[in-house]
C-alpha cells in the first residue's frame, strides 16, 4: 500500500461525496477476471485486499481505492509463429495465396484461440482523496498510468473535476535556481545526490548526474550553459526522499526510519489495523509533504 510515486490533482470543486455514496458507485463497477476470450479486464478491488470486502477504505479524511488490471499476455513471436502455421495451412489446402482480408480474419482466429492458453498479469493502481484539503492522490509514475485510474473513476461516479495542478512558476525554473544558489532552498528540504539537466528545447542535449554533490563545478558548468533542471532528487523533513520532476511527479518515493518509528509507536494486533495506521501515517505525511513542497516551488496559481 506503500506509495512509491505521487501524482497529485486538484479538485476543482469541493468534494462532496461521501465513502457511503462512493463505496456504492464502486460497487457498480466492481472487477471481475478476464473472461477466456477477453484481452483485459478493469475494476475496483478492496485495498485491504483479502482481508476486506469493502471497496473504499476511510481514515479521518482520507478515502482510499484501489483499482486491478488484468491483462492476457500475448508475445508478438507466438502470435507470428501460429499465424505463418495456419497460413501455410491454408495456402496448402486452397493451392493459392492468402488475401490480405482472409489474413486478417486468420490472425484474429489464431488470437482468440491462443487467449485461453495466455498467461495473466495483474496491477493494482491505489489512489485516495483527501477530502478536506481537495487533492486526488495516485501512485503512479507517468501521466498515462494515472489517467487509466481517473477516467475509470470519472465513468464510475459520473463526474470528477480534477486538474493538474497549476503553479505560479514552472518547477524547472525554481529547481534550478536551487542549484544556481540564486534561491536559497527551503527549510526542511536537503540535496539529494541526483539529477537531470536538459536544454530548453525539444531537441537540446541532456545529462544524467547520481551518486555525486549536486551543488559542483561540474553541474555549475552545465548550468551555465543554459541546461534547466528537469528532475531533482530531495529529502524532505528526514522523513522522505524523492525525485521531483519538472512535470510534478514525484517519483523512487522512499520512507525513512523516522516514519517507521512512528508506525512502531502504534499498538496493532490485526491486518486492518496496521493498514489503518499505514494509511493514516503515510496520508498525513503526504498532506504536509504537499503543502511545503508547493510553498517551496513558488506556490499555486
Amino acid at each position: 500500500m506503500w506509495f512509491k510515486n505521487l501524482i497529485f490533482y486538484r479538485f476543482t470543486q469541493p468534494v462532496t461525496f461521501t465513502q457511503s455514496i462512493l463505496e456504492e458507485k464502486l460497487k457498480q463497477k466492481r472487477f471481475t477476471p478476464c473472461g477466456s476470450q477477453d484481452l483485459s479486464s478493469y475494476g475496483w478491488v478492496p485495498p485491504l485486499g483479502r482481508h476486506g470486502n469493502m471497496l473504499t477504505h476511510c481514515i479521518d479524511d482520507f478515502i482510499m481505492m484501489t483499482a486491478r488490471k488484468e491483462e492476457k499476455i500475448l508475445p508478438a513471436s507466438v502470435i507470428r509463429n501460429a499465424l505463418e502455421e495456419q497460413i501455410e495451412q491454408f495456402e496448402q489446402k486452397q493451392n493459392r495465396k492468402i488475401l490480405s482480408k482472409e489474413k486478417k480474419r486468420l490472425k484474429d482466429d489464431v488470437m482468440m484461440s491462443l487467449l485461453p492458453k495466455a498467461f495473466t498479469r495483474y496491477q493494482d493502481i491505489f489512489s485516495y482523496v483527501d477530502s478536506a484539503k481537495g487533492w486526488l492522490i495516485v501512485d503512479a509514475a507517468s501521466f498515462n498510468k494515472a489517467e487509466e485510474i481517473t477516467s475509470y473513476l470519472r465513468e464510475t461516479i459520473g463526474s470528477l473535476p480534477i486538474i493538474n495542478t497549476p503553479l505560479k512558476n514552472p518547477p524547472s525554473h525554481i529547481m534550478t535556481q536551487w542549484l544556481e544558489q540564486t534561491l536559497p532552498i527551503p527549510v526542511n528540504f536537503i540535496l539529494g545526490d541526483e539529477c537531470e539537466l536538459r536544454e530548453p528545447s525539444d531537441e537540446g542535449g541532456h545529462i544524467k548526474a547520481s551518486k555525486q554533490t549536486l551543488i559542483s563545478e561540474e553541474i555549475s558548468t552545465h548550468l551555465e550553459a543554459g541546461k534547466q533542471v528537469s528532475k531533482l532528487a530531495l529529502c524532505w523533513n528526514n522523513a522522505l526522499t524523492f525525485v521531483l520532476g519538472d512535470d510534478l511527479i514525484i517519483r523512487k518515493l522512499k520512507f525513512t526510519d523516522l516514519i517507521q518509528n512512528k508506525l512502531d509507536e502504534i499498538n496493532v494486533e490485526t491486518a486492518a489495523e496496521q493498514f489503518d495506521a499505514d494509511f493514516s501515517v503515510m496520508s498525513l505525511t503526504f498532506r504536509q509533504l504537499l503543502k511545503q513542497l508547493l510553498d517551496a516551488l513558488g506556490g499555486e496559481d
